[in-house]
Formats: structure tokens, C-alpha cells, sequence
């Protein structure tokens, strides 16, 4: 069986702008790659500031190492050979870890800026890499064959030609360190590329007399050792030079365990992970003899850091209560005198569970996991296993009644052991069935005392779960990676119309999946239509659907298609940047005839946009800010870790069997990672405490936490597929950036759910919160002068409109997604979590956008009234003290920007006794203006699109827009005259009131020229200060002169 080795290739494409070196204003630059002590470097580009090597390196992928902790550092040197130098010159490097390494297939050009290797160090230029790894199949090693029986020779010959024992390997030795010394002192390394690679793996059937056994390769497996075509040199051999060979061995699959346990390297063995192997006895295991410091190790299947799924943190469960759950695992049984499909049936504390029936194989095999909720210690002290046979033609889950007792086994709940992570799983072990008869059988099970934190409590039955076992798990999903598909269609050529016209048009309707984008219509009269335009669709990996353009001719009767053209998704090129990728050349084919007819073909230029952030969610509460392309990444800044404990008072969601019930279950999303609580069936008080962990990469982020009710443990009449939509009960939204480092935030919060009828409440949910910061405090600080959407959103920013749209799509490709998993996200669950109908029209909403406009400003109405209270001295001893910082600041102007810091910062000291110190902030009535709104525009929130209502409910909304149009139209109105009047200053639409303000204007400057600055703006202040004896209570002449400039108003319509 082949097993499976990780490379890692580093494609060096080309360099630009670099830093001249050899004093003739060029550089002759090479590249040398250092991945975990693997050195190798590319060709050396003679004189070229801009030089392209297009070289692939490849890196054996070994373990994580402390060492060089998995990061790939790369340096530009300029040759020494070329120019009067005496030295390699450095010209910049770059170091990558390995988070932003991608599998094969997933690469994209990218352009690092060169780093310097100290403050002093002049470095410029950029340096173009692609970094992937590649998974090859390793073929096993051939079975040994018999060693050929030695030929009859003299026994002096004999001992003539055999080597001496030690001499040799010894000689050997020496030679081989002396050239691994002599290639050291070169710096940096220069050897051609056929020969940088490290040798392949030495697949060989060991010598029979050379071969240990299995379980002495396995507890040896870092053992230095000879190469397999020489005689094994004596253990008090000096050490070999710095090399790796791979000999590989066979060995049971059972011996890969005791070779990470026994082995002697304790860092290696807790970081070793079994390869993935499939079904086998035996595999192959390699033995890599490791000799000097620069050590490579190749495991098969070795995984790197950036794993295709998140990783998922192992939490503590320190933010939830502990529950206590008594866990049965039922695997097998054996000697049951039956040919059926016997059960298993479990009682336990009043509870009474049924096993599924028995899968006939060697044994009878269950392997299902039972976990009874146990609220006190002393809630039961008899557990009772029993083995159950029904007949053929019965029900096995029907009553007992009528089936054959075989045997059963009883447990005091005192003496079962308590099991507390991260303790090893119990095994399970055989016990005989008593009372079943002469010939009762032996179970296998195991039993333990745990809590929700057990590894095995998310697959197992659960006392406070029934019904549809499936569809009620805790289940963590991941969305799918999302890409902007950009298709540029530039012209097409040779098109010729079905019908003689003097001005055919035409245009290009291009379709994935659902999506459907059409150019504009074109006219040619050469059969060559141009368009240049952009085409944006939103696919989802993997790429399994075609791209597809139809070329339509718009006729008088309708649109007439041409010829179609399709290209699967896995051809387009991947970028990170706003480079022009190359274009192509599609043919169009006939639509309507199974053979190939030309029909002309279309100029396309298409490529993945991975700088994009594909929206999913609104801006406003978005839980991710990334781009697509994991190249792109940074580093993690914490860890959010929530608790979800439970909730109180919730509503009946529906009525079974005449009685009201709900079936709760919670969802959460952060970023790409959604995670499920199980249901709990028929509580209006369900307790979870489960906990879950999400890496924090922005903390300017939202995470959303919302309750459904589960209809999908109900089976429903009807065919298999029905079923009910889950009913939404209310969320609560929490942005990080307004979460404490370290502090653990458990308060409950109101679940609302608004609807046609008004706010309600559904109930209360108990979560407990808590960031915790991973980076440094001035990075965690950093990212707040970062913008928030990746560069491409700036280079080339996409409209309001066009992002809305694009997030749409991007929504309903994760509802489908989602509800392909199993268990389950239903659409209705995403489409809530992610506020899909967020943006309909609501003039509850305007109302209450409004009210929050007003508040803004009141802080600038606040100061604008203090500033007209001291005018009109109604503090004198206020007014005097701004008269006398009037005279400070005049006098002194330097002091004006550090006094309104320092007015600021006061601002803001004072502010912080005032901090707000109640649970987190959550959806809020009354600033919604729920509580008050009419029930009527309601109704028009929730009304579908087109309305559903009548002509007279229809009619009276557009009257009530026509007047709430008319009011923002005088808005608009009034601040067009105001500009207007401004530009009447100086264009002469009224000659008097042009030529007096210029002449004032005049006044003024010379004014300004002759009498000091400081005196003007002094007297200005206390002219502006003036008690109001001195004040005309008439407005101002400047501001009757502008009331009577001209405006355009009397010129429109």
C-alpha cells in the first residue's frame, strides 16, 4: 500500500525594482531558501534590477519543530562572481509562516515587500513567490527476495576479498566528514538546482543479516544506522556527516503506537500523529537515521500547520456549569443463543432505553454511547444492562413483551469510576450475562460517571433529547471558502446574425449556477461586438460547476441565442492583486446542434479575486474581516471563548399531543465557524452548558448567538423529505471590541423577536463571554490604524448596490451548503443568523435612524446653546472666563491645539466614572422604536416583495411615502439655496450685491494688512462677547445681505 509524502515547493518567479549592488547601477541577484534546515538556493539572473528565475524548490515536510518553528525564510543575495565586490550583498529577505501556505492547486502569485536584516540596512524592491505544498504517493518497498546461495569459493580467496571489519567504515567516515566540512565554509551554498534537492527516500528490503526486528525498528526509530549497500560499522564508529536516509520496514499497524510511546525522543513522540492510513494489516513505517545537527525528518503523511478545516481549541469548560451524565457504551456481544437481531435495554434512574438492533458480523455489534442525566449523586444506585431478542416479525423497538430475555448484567452506580478529561477513554471489557439460561453470552460495554466536557458526549443518546436522535446533535459547520469570479468580457469576433439587419446587436449572457449577469447590448456592423466589461459572480469551493456564456442576438420577436461556450471553474487563474491576468479565446458552438459548429468565439480575461472579503454578512455586524486567499492572513490576535448555558421562560413554540412545548436549540457564528447546541425536547427551561472557542483575528468583529425551535425530531406524516421550517425565538449580537482582556462576562439577556403584530418576548438566554489576547499589546493595538476590508476594496472598490447584490448570492450559497450537512443548518437558521432581509424598506426603521442622527448631534446643539448662554451673560462669571481665555489663545495661538487635547482628554477622564458598567450592550427596544411603532407600518416591514396586500392598503402607504417624500424634498430644497447663495457672491447674478461684497472684501484685506492680526481677532471676540445692552435683537446686516442673495428656485419648475 502506497503511503503518502508532503512536499513543500517554493516556485521563485521573479523580483522587481531590486537595489544596485555591483557599483555599475545593477545587481546580479540569486535566491536561498532556508525551510526547516533544508538550504537550497535558485540561479544567479547576470545584471538585472528586475531579474525572473521561474524556479521550483522542493522542501521534505517534517513535524513541527521549537527549532525553527515552521517558518520559511528567504534571502536575496547579490553574486560576488559578477562585479568588483568581495562579498555576497544582501539585498532583502522575507520570512513566511506556515499559516499562509496552501495546498496545491490553491496557489496565487503574490509580491512581498523585501524586509532589512537590521535597522541600517537599505533594502527596496518587491519579490514574486508561489508557496504550496503537494502530496505524493510513496509505492511500498517490493517484497524481499531470497538472497542468492553464495558461490563456492576457496577459502583464501574468500578472505582475501572481505573487507577488515572496522578499517573501512571508519575511513569512511572520515572521508565523508571532510567533504561535509569543505561544502559548510561556502556561504551562502551555490549548487546547481539538479543537485539541491535532497536525495529521494532509499526504498530497499534491508540485508536479512542487517534487518531488526519490527519491534526493535519501532522502538529505535531515530536510531542512526549504515546505508543499506554497506556493512553495518562497529557502535564505536565516529558520527557520520550531516545526511538523512529513509529505510523503510515493515511493521504491524499496531506497533505505530508503540513506537510514538517507547521511543526515546519525548518531543517527537507527543507531537507525532498517526498517518492516515487506510485499511490494512500492516503498513509501511519508516526508520530515518538521523546523524549531526541539521536534522530532516520525513514521516508519511505528515500534516503542515494550515490544515483544510479549522482547528478547533480544546476548551476547559470553566465557563459552564458541569453536568453529570452516566455513560453506557454498548459495543458487542458474543455466544448469543440467537440468530436474530437482539437489543439492548438500559435502566437507569426511571429511565428506560432501547439499543438499536444488533449488525450481524463476527460478534453481534451495537457500539452506541447512552448518557443519563444525573441532577444529584444519589439520583439512582442500580444500573441495569439486559440483552433482548424480539421475533422475527416484531417491531425491536416495540414493547418487551414477547421477546426472549437473554441475559442481562446489574451495576452498583456508586462503584463506577469517574471520568474527568483529559483522562483516557475507559475500555471496555467483557461481562457475562446472567439469567438468560445454560446458554447466555458475554457483553462488552463500558461505564463510567462524566460530564458534557467527555469526548463522547456529542454522539451520544441523551436522556434530555428525544425523538430524531440525528437531527438533535451538538454539531460544529464550517462555510464554505467563498471567491469573487471576476470575467472580464472584452469582444468577440466572426458573429454573424441569423437575420440580414442593418444594425444587429448583441450581447453576452454569462451563467453560474444560479447567477445570470448579461453586457450591455452592442451594435456592430463587422460581426466584431466590443463590450470591456466586468461580470462579478460568487463561487463557493469546490469548484464542481461550469462557467457558461451564450452569445444572444436581440431580435424584434425576442432574444435569439448564438452559440454558448463553457469553461469549467478549476481552468481560471487565482490572484491576490489587482494584476492583469492572461486573457483567452473561447468558441462558440451551436446551441441546438449535438455536433460542433463554429459560430464565432469570445475574447474573455477571468481569475478568482482572492484579495476580495466576501461579504455574507452586513458591514455593521460582521464577524470577519479576511480576505479569501489564505496567503493573505495574519497571525490570530486572541481567542474568544463562550459559554452558552441556557435560557429561562421561553415560549411555547408549538402545540403536540395538545401541549404546548419547545425544542430549543442554540447557534452561534464567528467568522467561518458555526457551531450547534443539542436540543433539549420539551423544556422551556433547557440547560446546554456547552462551550466553544473562535480565534479572533479583528477585534472590531460581532459574534451572533441565536435560539430556534427544532421541528426536525418531530416526524411529520407525509413523505420523508417534509418538514417544518424552524421557528426563530430571538439572537443577541456581541462585538469583541467592547470585551475586557480576561474578563469573563456571564450575564442573561432578553431574546426579542419582532413581527407583524409588535415586539415580543420570547424569553431570556445565559451565555458567559470572554476574550482572551494571544499577540502582543501593541499589535492587538496596531490593527485599530489598519482598514478594516483587505487593499483590494480599496484598489478597486466595489458599489453599494453591486456588494449588496454580490452578498445575496454569497448568502444563499451558504444556506445550501449548510443544509446539505448532517445534521442539518437549515436555511431559515442561516438566513436569520445572517440577516439576509436586513435592508427592506421600513419606516420604523428611518424613524429610528433619525432619532439617532439627532442624538449624535446633540453634543454639537449642547455647545452651540453654552456658547449663546455666554453671549447673553446669563453666567457673568462663565462669560469672563472665556473673555479672558479669548485673550490667551489670542495672544498666544500656539497654546489653541494643545488646550482642545487637553479639553478632549478631561472630556474623556470624566467620562469614565460614568462607564457602563451593565452586561453587554443587547438588542434594544427602545432604541429601535419597536414599542412604539403603528401596527400598520408593521405590517408594510413584513410585507413581501411585491406586496401581497390590497389595492386600498397599498394606495394609503404610497400616499403616507408621497408625504414623507415631499418633507425631504424641501430638505433638499433649502440646502441647494443655501449653496446657491454662495456662489452668488462672486458670479454677478445681482450686480449691487457682487460689487458690494467685493468692495468689502477689498476693505477688509487692507484692513487686515495694516492693523496686527492678534488685535483683530481680540476685538472680534469681545465684539461676538458683548453684553446685550450693547446687542440689536434685529439679525445682523452680513446675514440680511446673504438672506437677500439670488438663488436658482425661482428658475426651476
Amino acid at each position: 500500500m502506497a503511503t503518502i509524502r508532503r512536499k513543500l515547493v517554493v516556485e521563485v518567479v521573479d523580483a522587481r525594482n531590486l537595489l544596485p549592488k555591483d557599483g555599475h547601477g545593477t545587481s546580479s541577484p540569486y535566491v536561498v531558501v532556508d525551510f526547516y534546515g533544508q538550504r537550497k538556493r535558485t540561479q544567479t539572473a547576470v545584471r538585472e534590477l528586475n531579474p525572473a528565475w521561474n524556479e521550483a524548490l522542493e522542501f521534505n515536510v517534517g513535524p513541527p519543530s521549537d527549532v525553527f518553528g515552521d517558518t520559511l525564510e528567504l534571502d536575496v543575495y547579490h553574486d560576488k562572481n559578477f562585479g568588483p565586490t568581495r562579498r555576497n550583498n544582501f539585498l532583502g529577505r522575507i520570512r513566511l509562516s506556515s499559516s499562509q501556505f496552501v495546498r496545491k492547486g490553491e496557489e496565487a502569485l503574490i509580491y512581498f515587500p523585501l524586509e532589512k536584516k537590521n535597522l541600517f540596512s537599505w533594502i527596496q524592491g518587491d519579490i514574486g513567490l508561489k508557496v504550496y505544498y503537494v502530496d505524493e504517493a510513496v509505492p511500498p518497498p517490493p517484497p524481499p527476495s531470497p538472497p542468492p546461495p553464495p558461490p563456492a569459493e576457496p577459502a583464501e580467496v574468500k578472505s582475501e576479498t572481505t573487507p577488515p571489519p572496522v578499517s573501512n567504515p571508519l575511513s569512511a567516515a572520515e572521508a565523508a566528514q571532510e567533504n561535509a566540512a569543505d561544502k559548510s565554509e561556502t556561504d551562502p551554498p551555490a549548487p546547481p538546482p539538479d543537485e539541491a534537492a535532497p536525495p529521494p527516500p532509499e526504498v530497499a528490503p534491508p540485508p536479512p543479516e542487517a534487518a531488526p526486528p519490527p519491534a526493535e525498528a519501532a522502538q529505535k526509530p531515530f536510531e542512526a544506522a549504515p546505508p543499506s549497500d554497506e556493512a553495518a560499522p562497529p557502535s564505536d564508529a565516529e558520527p557520520q556527516p550531516p545526511d538523512v536516509s529513509v529505510k523503510v520496514v515493515e511493521a504491524p499497524a499496531s506497533s505505530v503506537q508503540e513506537m510514538q510511546l517507547e521511543t526515546g525522543n519525548d518531543t517527537m513522540a507527543s507531537k507525532w500523529a498517526p498517518p492516515p492510513y487506510g485499511i490494512g494489516s500492516r503498513m509501511s513505517i519508516p526508520e530515518v537515521k538521523i546523524t549531526g545537527n541539521n536534522r530532516v525528518q520525513t514521516i508519511p503523511g505528515q500534516s503542515l500547520a494550515p490544515q483544510d478545516s479549522i482547528k478547533i481549541e480544546p476548551s476547559s469548560y470553566d465557563l459552564v456549569e458541569k453536568m453529570h451524565y452516566l455513560f453506557v457504551r454498548v459495543v458487542k456481544a458474543r455466544s448469543l443463543p440467537t440468530n436474530g437481531n437482539p437489543v439492548v435495554k438500559i435502566a437507569v434512574s426511571g429511565y428506560n432505553v432501547r439499543s438499536r438492533p444488533a449488525r450481524k458480523a463476527t460478534f453481534f455489534e451495537w457500539d452506541q454511547i447512552f448518557a443519563f442525566g444525573r441532577e444529584s449523586p444519589e439520583s439512582s444506585s442500580i444500573l441495569e444492562v439486559s440483552v433482548w431478542d424480539p421475533p422475527s416479525k416484531m417491531d425491536p423497538t416495540s414493547d418487551m413483551a414477547g421477546q426472549n430475555f437473554l441475559g442481562g448484567i446489574c451495576f452498583e452506580v456508586a462503584e463506577i469510576p469517574l471520568r474527568d478529561p483529559p483522562d483516557s477513554p475507559l475500555a471496555p471489557q467483557w461481562y457475562r450475562l446472567e439469567g438468560g439460561g445454560a446458554h447466555s453470552g458475554d457483553l462488552m460495554l463500558a461505564t463510567w460517571v462524566g460530564t458534557q466536557a467527555d469526548d463522547a458526549f456529542a454522539e451520544a443518546w441523551k436522556t434530555d433529547t428525544t425523538g430524531n436522535h440525528l437531527n438533535s446533535r451538538s454539531k460544529i459547520y464550517l462555510s464554505p471558502k467563498l471567491w469573487y469570479l471576476r470575467a472580464t468580457v472584452l469582444e468577440a469576433q466572426d458573429v454573424l446574425p441569423l437575420t440580414a439587419s442593418k444594425e444587429p446587436s448583441f450581447l453576452i449572457r454569462a451563467q453560474l449556477g444560479f447567477q445570470v449577469m448579461k453586457t450591455k447590448l452592442t451594435v456592430t456592423h463587422n460581426g466584431s461586438p466590443s463590450w470591456n466589461e466586468d461580470l462579478m459572480f460568487v463561487a463557493a469551493e469546490p469548484f464542481a460547476d461550469h462557467l457558461v456564456f451564450t452569445l444572444e442576438n436581440r431580435l424584434q420577436k425576442g432574444p435569439v441565442s448564438l452559440g454558448i461556450a463553457t469553461i469549467p471553474l478549476t481552468m481560471i487563474e487565482r490572484r491576490v492583486d489587482d494584476r492583469k491576468v492572461a486573457s483567452r479565446w473561447l468558441t462558440f458552438e451551436d446551441p441546438n446542434n449535438e455536433k460542433k459548429v463554429y459560430r464565432g468565439r469570445v475574447h474573455l480575461r477571468l481569475c478568482f479575486d482572492g484579495g476580495y472579503h466576501v461579504m455574507d454578512e452586513a458591514a455593521h455586524v460582521c464577524s470577519d474581516f479576511r480576505p479569501t486567499a489564505k496567503q493573505l492572513w495574519k497571525p490570530h490576535l486572541g481567542v474568544i471563548e463562550l459559554g452558552i448555558v441556557g435560557c429561562k421562560n421561553l415560549v411555547p413554540m408549538k402545540t403536540v399531543n395538545g401541549k404546548g412545548s419547545t425544542d430549543a436549540y442554540s447557534v452561534a457564528k464567528y467568522g467561518q465557524k458555526w457551531v450547534r447546541t443539542r436540543t433539549v425536547s420539551d423544556c422551556l427551561e433547557p440547560r446546554w452548558n456547552e462551550q466553544y472557542t473562535w480565534k479572533v483575528y479583528d477585534p472590531c468583529t460581532v459574534l451572533t448567538v441565536g435560539v430556534f425551535d427544532n421541528w426536525g425530531i418531530i416526524e411529520l406524516d407525509g413523505p420523508k423529505d417534509a418538514s417544518r421550517p424552524d421557528l426563530r425565538i430571538g439572537k443577541v449580537r456581541i462585538r469583541i471590541s467592547t470585551l475586557e482582556i480576561g474578563k469573563v462576562y456571564r450575564n442573561t439577556y432578553p431574546l426579542l423577536f419582532l413581527s407583524h403584530t409588535g415586539p415580543k418576548k420570547m424569553g431570556e438566554i445565559e451565555i458567559a463571554i470572554r476574550f482572551v489576547r494571544t499577540t502582543a499589546t501593541l499589535d492587538l493595538l496596531h490593527v485599530y490604524s489598519q482598514p478594516l476590508l483587505p487593499l483590494m476594496h480599496h484598489i478597486r472598490p466595489l458599489g453599494v448596490v453591486h456588494q449588496e447584490m454580490l452578498r445575496n448570492t454569497a448568502v444563499k450559497l451558504l444556506a445550501a451548503h449548510l443544509s446539505r450537512s448532517e445534521p442539518p443548518l437549515k436555511r431559515e437558521t442561516v438566513l436569520y443568523m445572517l440577516d439576509a432581509d436586513s435592508h427592506a424598506f421600513s419606516m420604523r426603521k428611518v424613524r429610528a435612524n433619525w432619532f439617532r442622527i439627532i442624538n449624535v448631534i446633540a453634543g454639537v446643539i449642547d455647545a452651540v446653546r453654552w456658547v449663546e448662554n455666554t453671549r447673553a451673560w446669563k453666567n457673568p462669571t462663565a462669560t469672563v472666563l472665556v473673555h479672558a481665555l479669548l485673550v490667551m489663545l489670542v495672544w498666544f495661538p500656539d497654546l489653541i491645539v494643545p488646550t482642545l487635547a487637553f479639553y478632549l482628554f478631561v472630556i474623556g477622564a470624566w467620562n469614565y466614572r460614568f462607564r457602563a458598567r451593565d452586561p453587554l450592550p443587547h438588542p434594544c427596544p427602545k432604541i429601535s422604536l419597536a414599542e412604539i411603532v403603528d401596527r400598520d407600518e408593521l405590517d408594510e416591514e413584513f410585507d413581501t416583495f411585491p406586496s401581497t396586500r390590497s389595492n386600498d392598503v397599498v394606495r394609503a402607504r404610497y400616499d403616507k411615502l408621497r408625504t414623507l417624500g415631499a418633507r425631504v424634498q424641501n430638505v433638499l430644497g433649502d440646502l441647494a439655496t443655501q449653496g446657491e447663495r454662495l456662489q452668488a457672491l462672486v458670479t454677478w447674478r445681482d450686480p449691487r450685491a457682487t460689487g458690494i461684497f467685493i468692495g468689502m472684501c477689498l476693505i477688509v484685506a487692507v484692513a487686515l494688512y495694516l492693523v496686527p492680526s492678534k488685535m483683530v481677532a481680540m476685538a472680534s471676540g469681545f465684539y461676538y462677547f458683548r453684553h446685550p445692552l450693547f446687542r440689536d435683537r434685529m439679525p445682523s446686516p452680513a446675514l440680511n445681505f446673504f438672506r437677500r442673495l439670488p438663488s436658482l428656485s425661482d428658475r426651476t419648475m
